[in-house]
């Protein structure tokens, strides 16, 4: 049989869209049919400059023409710039970057590994709604049971806690009263759900797949006291919110706090080339590189792509951008919500924005979600739905070169998928 008279459909092993992207430029994508797309989730998160950006692909283009891969056992420029450019622009007291992942979940995985190995202990503290990753072990310690029930065999130690998630907090409080309690709580946790010998939290500063959820001023730095106090380390997973996704470089930087480690990938190449990295502080330079370390981590033409995906989002006015666009959005979304009560919420910071649908006793309103998602792809914007398509809150995190313009012109056709006969009824 011909490989052409097969249906993509029947072949592949998991669910496929119906379009066939075949074109993207900026922050819009073109399909076979000729459609174009507002591109709101910047294709998995990780187009940060959107589709084909002229500068980060002339960048991979030269570095193919010297030095394609290399293996991590030697240092290339590329890699090298990445990682003393990763060193000078996070927060001072991570100084060491480990280059071997080349997705997020493996990075994740890394830095609990090394979190386990510095301090000789074992569980691994995670968000309700947390996402950690793909791998068995992250899914092992993923905060959704759903993504951990398939699979009889898992990563022991993980220890599920409520995450700061004011619009539906699990204690019953608001942030006026409730003296941190998803803080202080975390002690009960561990003195009667642990192992008793915790190595470390691992959250998002912003819970992505978890509902675009932002934490409560003061949140993060009591986390951290809390952390300090009993020598658990704390990782920032920034793999969404890294290089300006928050209108600052990290959302570390945002929040004010230092995370004693924090990932990154997705945005690290700007243009969709897989690369992550580690950043840790000095006391966890110990360490064989044989414990962690993959094939394509630390990918040279990646690297080529990262070292200039690092310079554009340190130019003048770039992070300005993200917080104007932002901004807009937000406030555009926000002035929807007064006349649609199925809004519950509409939160956010920069261009990482989330629109919680709940129904009129407040519940979830799950189907709504899934509905409004593809009212709003018949309009030519694509967005997601929170915890894998089977939440409630329509995720749009843009690439981050989305003008105010563009944002405008989101926020219209949100209104207009709000109206939409097949998304109301």
């Amino acid at each position: 049989m011909s490989d052409l008279a097969v249906d993509p459909q029947q072949v592949a092993q998991y669910q496929l869209g119906d379009a066939v992207l075949v074109r993207g430029e900026g922050v819009r994508a073109w399909d076979s049919s000729g459609r174009e797309y507002l591109d709101c989730i910047s294709g998995t998160f990780n187009l940060l400059l959107g589709y084909q950006h002229p500068e980060v692909m002339a960048a991979v283009r030269a570095q193919t023409e010297e030095l394609a891969f290399a293996s991590s056992s030697f240092q290339t420029e590329p890699t090298n710039r990445v990682m003393q450019e990763l060193v000078r622009i996070s927060p001072d007291n991570l100084t060491r970057v480990n280059l071997r992942s080349s997705g997020g979940s493996t990075a994740n995985e890394g830095a609990i590994k090394i979190a386990q190995h510095h301090t000789g202990r074992r569980d691994v503290i995670v968000p309700f709604r947390g996402h950690v990753g793909q791998t068995l072990a992250a899914a092992s310690l993923n905060g959704s049971s759903r993504l951990r029930a398939p699979f009889p065999h898992r990563f022991p130690g993980a220890l599920h806690v409520p995450g700061p998630y004011c619009f539906r907090c699990f204690y019953r409080q608001t942030p006026d009263v409730c003296g941190m309690l998803c803080v202080e709580r975390i002690e009960d946790f561990i003195d009667y759900a642990s192992s008793g010998s915790v190595a470390c939290v691992i959250m998002e500063p912003i819970s992505g797949v978890g509902g675009n959820v932002v934490p409560p001023p003061g949140y993060l730095q009591e986390l951290k006291a809390f952390c300090d106090a009993r020598d658990i380390v704390l990782i920032f997973d920034e793999i969404q919110t890294a290089f300006g996704r928050t209108g600052r470089m990290f959302a570390a930087d945002h929040f004010g706090v230092q995370p004693h480690m924090m990932t990154v990938s997705k945005g690290l190449t700007g243009s969709g080339l897989p690369l992550a990295a580690i950043l840790t502080e000095e006391r966890m330079a110990p360490w064989d590189r044989s414990l962690h370390g993959f094939t394509y981590g630390a990918h040279t033409l990646s690297a080529a792509a990262a070292v200039k995906t690092l310079e554009i989002v340190q130019r003048p006015g770039f992070l300005e951008n993200v917080r104007a666009a932002g901004d807009v959005l937000l406030d555009r979304l926000r002035a929807l919500q007064q006349d649609n009560p199925v809004i519950g919420e509409v939160r956010g910071l920069g261009l990482m924005l989330g629109v919680e649908l709940v129904r009129p006793d407040g519940g979830k309103a799950v189907e709504e979600a899934e509905a409004y998602q593809r009212a709003l792809q018949r309009r030519g914007v694509l967005t997601r739905v929170s915890e894998h398509g089977l939440g409630n809150v329509i995720e749009l995190r843009p690439p981050l070169i989305l003008t105010p313009q563009d944002a405008h012109l989101v926020a219209d056709r949100f209104g207009e998928a709000l109206e939409a006969p097949e998304a109301l009824g």
